[in-house]
């Protein structure tokens, strides 16, 4: 087809999948008719999933199936495809005749790769690439030191965030007022989803943990937490507490708009007793944060961020990792956060610097073998994110806390958790030990041990390691690579 005879656009959805407040729609369907709509679900990216019981997997197909009911309620419909992204949609785009490609920014490096090679294929058929700014408020090089460098310090950057920030960041991308150029899949394209089964994989206990994809699952967790935000900062910490917002898988996949839920935040904090709406817009300015680190230095991926730490000579003992992985290391609160992780996708915050902690620093594992196990079973994974607190933890990071800094997991349980209520919820057989006991159940005097029925060692495991011997070690370890070298 010539350049002159195409005509209209095609909007490649990826990690945003609503139909409103999209930055690449908006633009598309201002632009003019008509407008198809097109999803792929990415073999690049599912064939390398570990297990075919993935709660992402189906979370999308549900957004995706939600999406698609939507746009076809306003005169559209989703265009889907499971196949590599990097070769569907520009054999899509030239099938259908449109002058342009339109999607958001992604700034993951496998991403960048990706639409740089559609970018090309694009090209080569006449075909523009246009991107959009969508899933952060600030991007890239929008938000930088005065020396014009790249922050690498958390508070600073969130304070040049603060300052920065205008309604006009806020501001919704309207999709209703054009929504008469979207277009119909034409019939010989319109197949429709592709059933779980059909792409090698299986259904979840998703439904039965409550947990509701698409954007009508976002809008509930949104409008559930807007009365909570309030003592958010209070009760954040906390993992029996219902204080997180249970935002981020849908972050994660684009079925909440962050500009909504910005503008919401910092208008609450600037109210009588914001301080809650403060310390959640933080958290946002937090992801922000470790999504230009990842775009200003993608050698995180792989390597530490400090790259000294690069040469921490870690022992890596397999059968720790194993306890760790599977919920065995005799301590309860990390145990009790591990098996939320398996049974759930899920993982409270505190609880992700805890086990983290204590993978890196008790167990003497490097941080790359957790980080691949959070993003393997996580469900709102985001690598930035996720690969900021792994270092974060393991003081391989930017901004990280100090390599010295080694949290202690039963002061950390009795801190966070002092009752044992959500160990209890997920370690029932340490049930019967009260307060005081739950959290070092080693401790426990034998007799004790066997009148309630929790034998360490028979009903719970021993601990792994002596934390007081593995800090030790773990000082020594860091020690080594902070020592200055004798010359």
């Amino acid at each position: 087809m010539t350049a002159t005879a195409r005509r209209g656009a095609l909007v490649w959805f990826r990690r945003d999948l609503r139909d409103h407040d999209h930055h690449a729609l908006a633009r598309a369907l201002a632009d003019g008719a008509p407008v198809y709509a097109a999803f792929v679900f990415d073999r690049e990216i599912l064939d390398a999933l570990p297990a075919p019981a993935d709660r992402r997997v189906e979370f999308i197909w549900e957004s995706a199936r939600e999406l698609d009911a939507a746009l076809r309620r306003r005169g559209g419909g989703l265009i889907v495809r499971h196949a590599r992204a990097r070769d569907a949609i520009p054999v899509l785009a030239d099938v259908l005749g449109v002058v342009a490609v339109y999607a958001n920014h992604d700034y993951e490096p496998a991403a960048r790769d990706r639409d740089a090679a559609v970018a090309h294929a694009l090209a080569a058929r006449g075909i523009a690439l246009r991107t959009f700014k969508d899933q952060v408020i600030f991007e890239r090089a929008e938000v930088m030191t005065l020396a014009g460098r790249p922050f690498t310090v958390f508070t600073p950057y969130r304070n040049a965030w603060l300052r920065a920030l205008q309604p006009a960041h806020v501001a919704p991308h309207d999709v209703g007022a054009h929504a008469g150029a979207l277009a119909p899949p034409p019939a010989a394209e319109d197949r429709g989803l592709p059933a779980l089964e059909a792409m090698g994989f299986e259904r979840t206990n998703l439904a039965a943990l409550g947990v509701v994809p698409g954007m009508s699952g976002g809008a509930a967790r949104f409008e559930d937490f807007k009365p909570r935000i309030g003592d958010y900062r209070a009760a954040r910490d906390y993992p029996a507490a219902k204080g997180p917002s249970y935002l981020s898988v849908h972050l994660r996949f684009g079925t909440v708009s962050v500009r909504e839920l910005v503008a919401f935040a910092h208008a609450a904090s600037l109210q009588a007793g914001g301080e809650g709406a403060s310390t959640w817009l933080s958290e946002l300015v937090w992801r922000e944060f470790y999504a230009q680190i990842l775009w200003h230095h993608p050698h995180v991926v792989a390597q530490s961020f400090k790259p000294e730490y690069d040469g921490l000579a870690f022992p890596n003992d397999g059968v720790r990792f194993t306890a760790w992985c599977e919920a065995r290391t005799g301590y309860p609160i990390v145990d009790a956060a591990m098996r939320q992780l398996n049974a759930t996708g899920y993982m409270h915050n505190r609880l992700r610097m805890i086990a983290a902690s204590f993978l890196v620093k008790d167990l003497l594992v490097d941080w790359r073998w957790g980080e691949k196990v959070f993003a393997d079973r996580l469900i709102d994974y985001d690598l930035a994110s996720n690969n900021g607190g792994w270092q974060w933890a393991a003081s391989t990071g930017c901004d990280a806390q100090p390599y010295f800094r080694i949290f202690n997991p039963v002061t950390q349980s009795q801190r966070f958790d002092a009752q044992g209520a959500f160990i209890r919820r997920y370690v029932p057989e340490l049930a019967p030990l009260d307060a005081r006991e739950i959290h070092a159940p080693w401790t426990v005097p034998p007799a004790t041990q066997r009148a309630k029925g929790v034998v360490v060692g028979r009903d719970y495991p021993a601990p792994v390691v002596d934390h007081a011997l593995a800090r030790a070690q773990a000082l020594e370890l860091f020690g080594v690579v902070r020592r200055p070298a004798i010359r």
